[in-house]
Parts: structure tokens; C-alpha cells; sequence
């Protein structure tokens, strides 16, 4: 019995780490639920794709805003702050758009999304290998 319960647990394992390609973040933002994905985990340096979607407080789509993906990290000593700023397109059902993390390391993110003149964000952080 102990050898079937571990090799379920090894499968389980083996299962959830196949699955976990994508990086992802799950967030609250006012009445949002946002979700934001990018297509490497861990994150690399240079192109990544990240998407975006967002669902409002009746739990509906959200199709009709502009997001923004705003990167930056802080300066070190010897380099300047490096700041970064793009828009995601809507695709139909989501909001898609590439970042280029230029150097390993910890970056801050913000996702906004700007709806009826309302701004609201998302922050987070991701580690670029």
C-alpha cells in the first residue's frame, strides 16, 4: 500500500511540474481578478510573451480596456534604473504583448488597465534567468 500511495504521489508531482510551463500570476485589483502569464518559468532574458486577462466583479470578460505592461529595475551601482513600457493588444480573448527583460535578475511589473477612465494595477515581481 505505501508503494502505491508514493508512486501516486511521483506522478502527481511529475504531472504539476509538466504543467507549470507558463509563469503565472493571479491578482486582485479593485473589482478585477487578473490574471497574467508568460510563456517561460521561469522567465528568460530577452522576448518573452506575456498575457493578460481580467475579469470585472460579475466575473465577465473585461474586452473594452487598454492595458499596459509597464518593467523596471532598480539602478545598481554603476547602472542606471531601467524602465520599460508597452501596450497589450486585445486578441479576442486576452491581451497579448512581448517584453524583453535586457539582463538577469529581479524585475518589478505593473500591469494597469485603464477602463471608463479608471486606472487600476497590478504589481509584482519576477526573477529573469
Amino acid at each position: 500500500m505505501k508503494r502505491v500511495m508514493l508512486a501516486a504521489m511521483m506522478v502527481l508531482l511529475i504531472a504539476g511540474t509538466a504543467v507549470a510551463k507558463n509563469y503565472e500570476v493571479t491578482k486582485k485589483a479593485g473589482d478585477y481578478s487578473v490574471v497574467v502569464s508568460i510563456d517561460k518559468n521561469p522567465p528568460t532574458t530577452g522576448d518573452n510573451n506575456i498575457s493578460v486577462s481580467a475579469k470585472d466583479g460579475a466575473g465577465a470578460d473585461v474586452t473594452d480596456a487598454k492595458v499596459v505592461v509597464e518593467y523596471s529595475m532598480p539602478a545598481m551601482p554603476g547602472m542606471p534604473a531601467m524602465n520599460y513600457k508597452t501596450n497589450a493588444e486585445w486578441t479576442g480573448k486576452e491581451y497579448k504583448s512581448k517584453v524583453n527583460f535586457s539582463m538577469s535578475g529581479s524585475w518589478n511589473m505593473a500591469i494597469k488597465i485603464i477602463r471608463a477612465g479608471k486606472t487600476t494595477q497590478v504589481k509584482f515581481t519576477v526573477d529573469a534567468r
